[in-house]
């Protein structure tokens, strides 16, 4: 069987009414704004993270209103923080796609993403649950926060490991905690329940963003972007760090430097990933990345249904297994 329809299959139903209110939630009857959202929403990719909300639920209780909700929301705010961060990084695509500032323009894309964020408040609300509305206050807090970190990181001269997961704890983790966390909470888990579920999704959301920046060493047309692409953007990851502090070498540093500076050429970059690769850089991230896998694995009841627990290591296997 298919890993994403092992991950689905203890909440069929439930998915099948989550998409009905994400689309409904993406249409407008004002022109414009309704052509965005439509791409949008043609763009959605695999509902990861909603995916997350909804076994948690479950593991802890039931599926009810404010879970559908809260997933709404957080997916809502995810999308928007990504329309948002293709204006910030002056990207063109959005994996494999044009993103939403390329076929429209700036402008628009912030003001699409301020609605998206607006509504994903709305559906915050909606829970009627004061928690859920501040969780979703504070993952909205954390993707900015770790935006910010991450910009002003580009002037350090350290290499630091520590600011890494800084930054991605408050971007990418924080997505995944957020999810696993209000999932509990929808269903009313105990505050220990909710305590644990909120650390199972930052295993899981550390793990997905090591997975992300080992595909930045090698080209694949499926993500849609070329072989070191985040250096390009002047952002040096795991792997990188890794060798960086390895090998301690002054002339690897300076070019590590002009990378983030984004004063390297192609050419160097080009080098550069050879050297990462060549050094370990990408054999230090995997073992990293199947660390927290397995930490994550620990977090689940030893009471889970068993289905459930199925579903929950499909859904941790396939964050580190994905081609794209």
């Amino acid at each position: 069987m298919d890993k994403t329809e092992l991950i689905k299959r203890p909440i069929e139903k439930e998915l099948g009414e989550f998409r009905e209110l994400f689309e409904s939630s993406l249409e407008s009857s004002n022109p414009l704004l309704g052509e965005v959202l439509s791409y949008i929403r043609k763009r959605n990719g695999k509902m990861m993270r909603p995916i997350l909300v909804m076994l948690m639920a479950k593991l802890f209780g039931h599926i009810n209103s404010s879970t559908l909700h809260v997933a709404l929301s957080l997916e809502l705010l995810h999308t928007a923080s990504l329309v948002h961060d293709d204006v910030v990084d002056e990207s063109d695509e959005r994996r494999g796609q044009s993103s939403v500032n390329a076929v429209y323009n700036n402008k628009i894309s912030v003001l699409v993403g301020d609605y998206m964020l607006a509504t994903s408040l709305w559906h915050a609300a909606h829970t009627g649950k004061v928690e859920l509305v501040e969780l979703v206050a504070r993952l909205g807090q954390a993707l900015s926060e770790g935006e910010i970190i991450q910009l002003a990181n580009i002037s350090n001269r350290d290499f630091s490991e520590d600011i890494y997961f800084d930054v991605i704890r408050k971007k990418t983790a924080a997505l995944f905690t957020a999810s696993a966390e209000s999932g509990a909470l929808s269903a009313g888990a105990s505050e220990e329940e909710v305590s644990r579920a909120a650390d199972f999704g930052e295993m899981i959301g550390i793990a997905f963003q090591i997975k992300d920046d080992i595909f930045d060493y090698y080209e694949s047309p499926e993500l849609g972007k070329p072989t070191g692409n985040d250096m390009l953007e002047g952002k040096l990851t795991l792997p990188a760090l890794y060798v960086i502090n390895k090998l301690n070498d002054e002339s690897v540093r300076e070019l590590a430097l002009r990378i983030r500076a984004l004063k390297a050429s192609k050419e160097e970059i080009a080098s550069f990933v050879e050297l990462v690769k060549r050094e370990g850089g990408i054999a230090h991230a995997e073992q990293v990345m199947y660390e927290y896998r397995n930490r994550a694995l620990q977090l689940l009841p030893a009471s889970a249904d068993e289905a459930l627990r199925l579903s929950l290591t499909a859904y941790i296997d396939y964050v580190i297994e994905r081609k794209k």
